[in-house]
């Protein structure tokens, strides 16, 4: 993991097209704001989880409903 210290303001930049942006620091949250291209999903990590997670939940719903619909 690369760590960086940054100031309001400063940015990180990602290739050529993701910029970071620190846009506000306050005890102990940061806010940073993200430029990427429109077909780069920018998600939060816990949020990506959770939309694993429902999305396997679904794909084994679907199995399920598939091996039911085969007997019948």
């Amino acid at each position: 993991m690369l760590v960086l210290t940054r100031k309001k303001g400063e940015s990180i930049k990602i290739g050529d097209d993701i910029e970071i942006t620190i846009v506000s620091s306050k005890n102990d949250q940061v806010k940073i704001g993200i430029k990427a291209p429109k077909n780069i999903e920018v998600f939060r990590s816990e949020i990506l989880e959770q939309i694993k997670t429902e999305n396997e939940q679904a794909s084994q719903d679907i199995s399920a409903l598939l091996k039911f619909m085969k007997k019948i």
